[in-house]
């Protein structure tokens, strides 16, 4: 099975600079340029109403002293993206749930008491779950609510968590069995889950799709309910001021660098950055964020498909060195490029002031490892070589596929609880971060390996997987899949060992990781983006 990739010459190069049929233009233009969703004349009410909502939710939390209301009280929150006004108040309930005995007969009551305590850092034992067993060691359960609880729970697993393993089997087997039969509202949330389980979904789009649910139960609080609108409605309004920013800065690019051939996703570079970092208190972070991941995917581009190996190799040089002079070494399409990346990287010092001005320092750092590693895929397609092992491939390509550095650029615009030691220390590449980009490597790999073999291109990990085990690149991807489970559960270990680092690095990584797995799950939706417009327009466009 042998894979030849071409060496691209200078002619090939031209014929792909002036190729834009091969990624499709954007579609949404200039439209967030003038956008304003309908209710921003009313914004200065909502902000005074939300704020007299907040303190009364924040009541109800307070008082809330039976487990079951609790659990039920904080699991509404998190999926209606209310959690995060009230952290403290939260944890101190999770604590006394940790702490306080509970009806261990109760499977819809142990689920959500095992998701909530695992997704927020307690390190409970999954064993609770075997006396749901029959002697056969089979599980006895079909109530359907406790099932979903049960298959939500499950994905919360780690390496060796044999009962989850299992109740992941059996109750997706359940749940497939009776979803014919349910009500809506039920038959809803059990699609919706047996598609993504609750823990993996991206918070925001979560909160989107589960406000009209929610709107929907008998049970519903009137104020909760209220203030998940407004607040997401007021998160809204506030992307649409940071599309507008982002927007006119890559007409700016465009204008001033001549990137026209290269894929214009700078609104599905938003929605991913707001995927990860959804609270109002990032919005400097998503800015710049997105600024970056532009950066990196047109340098991704232009050393993976328009330029010459010389070319990408004269780039990556430039990035190196990361000053003015060495535009010298650049061919001339490449010059206003490389100047507008030096400029905007004065821009983001100005931004962040002059206590966080030395972040911008991490930013250069990680463009470097970056075109080092796209550097080495261009001589792995010159010398037309295949990685012995899928392990030595990802050795090197995670750290091209861009979730590293996208991931670690996040931090770079929150406060003052990221310092210079967690800066350091991420550049180290943390063994989070490397699940992280793993998935996002192995899940890019897997949609996007036969468009990306018809022009001469290095091998993916499909590839390499598919030679180092003789195997079709079908079953290959299949086996790709498990790898990206078994990452998954060390993401899970991970996040729950206690260390040095703040809750919110693991967080906010964990919330990367969900990103990648919604953009990938169907088909490479970053490039062909049209398969998210409809998710685009209910995030940016449509209040709720």
């Amino acid at each position: 099975m042998a894979l030849t990739p071409a060496v691209c010459s200078v002619n090939d190069v031209q014929g792909l600079r002036n190729d834009r049929t091969f990624f499709h233009p954007s579609l949404w233009g200039d439209f967030f340029l003038t956008y304003q969703p309908p209710t921003a004349p009313k914004r200065a009410y909502m902000t005074e109403r939300a704020e007299v909502l907040k303190e009364e939710v924040g009541k109800m939390l307070k008082g809330a002293n039976e487990i079951p209301k609790i659990l039920d009280l904080i699991i509404t929150l998190e999926r209606l993206g209310l959690d995060n006004h009230y952290e403290n108040e939260m944890e101190e309930q999770l604590r006394f749930v940790y702490d306080s005995d509970y009806n261990d007969r109760d499977l819809n009551l142990v689920s959500l008491r095992f998701y909530l305590l695992r997704k927020n850092g307690y390190d409970v034992p999954s064993d609770v779950f075997e006396s749901f067993k029959d002697k056969e060691g089979n599980f006895v359960a079909d109530d359907t609510k406790s099932l979903l609880s049960l298959y939500n729970a499950a994905h919360l697993r780690t390496h060796g968590e044999e009962v989850l393993d299992e109740a992941i089997i059996f109750t997706r087997s359940q749940l497939e069995a009776v979803l014919d039969s349910l009500g809506s509202t039920l038959a809803d949330e059990v699609s919706l889950a047996l598609q993504t389980p609750l823990f993996r979904r991206i918070r925001i789009l979560e909160t989107r799709n589960y406000i009209p649910m929610y709107e929907k139960e008998a049970a519903r609080n009137e104020v909760i309910l209220e203030f998940a609108k407004l607040n997401f409605n007021l998160l809204q309004l506030l992307y649409c001021e940071e599309l507008k920013t982002v927007t006119l800065w890559w007409k700016q690019l465009n204008a001033e660098a001549n990137c026209s051939f290269i894929r214009d996703r700078i609104v599905e570079m938003h929605f991913w950055m707001t995927g990860a970092c959804s609270e109002a208190q990032y919005s400097l972070s998503r800015v710049i964020t997105t600024k970056m991941t532009a950066y990196i995917t047109i340098l991704d581009d232009i050393m993976d498909t328009y330029s010459t190996t010389e070319e990408a190799m004269l780039l990556a040089e430039a990035i190196y060195r990361c000053e003015e002079n060495a535009a010298e070494l650049l061919p001339e399409y490449m010059k206003n490029f490389y100047f507008h990346l030096l400029k905007t990287f004065d821009s983001f010092e100005n931004e962040l002031g002059p206590n966080k001005s030395f972040r911008v320092f991490y930013l250069k750092e990680l463009l470097k490892i970056l075109v080092r590693g796209g550097s080495q895929e261009v001589k792995w397609r010159d010398e037309h070589y295949v990685p012995k092992t899928i392990n030595e491939h990802l050795e090197m390509s995670r750290a091209t596929v861009g979730g590293f550095q996208v991931a670690c650029s996040s931090f770079i615009g929150m406060g003052d609880i990221i310092t210079k030691e967690i800066l350091d220390w991420l550049l180290t590449y943390p063994e989070l971060l490397k699940c992280f980009s793993t998935i996002a490597r192995l899940a890019n790999d897997i949609k996007s390996t036969e468009r990306e073999q018809i022009r001469a291109h290095h091998a993916s990990t499909v590839q390499c997987y598919m030679l180092e085990h003789s195997t079709t690149m079908c079953d290959a991807c299949e086996k790709i899949k498990e790898l990206i489970e078994d990452k998954w559960k060390d993401m899970m270990k991970l996040s729950l060992r206690p260390t040095e680092q703040p809750k919110l690095i693991a967080k906010k990584v964990v919330d990367f990781a969900r990103t990648a797995d919604y953009i990938y799950k169907e088909t490479d939706a970053f490039t062909f983006s049209h398969t998210i417009k409809d998710m685009i327009a209910m995030l940016y466009v449509e209040p709720a």
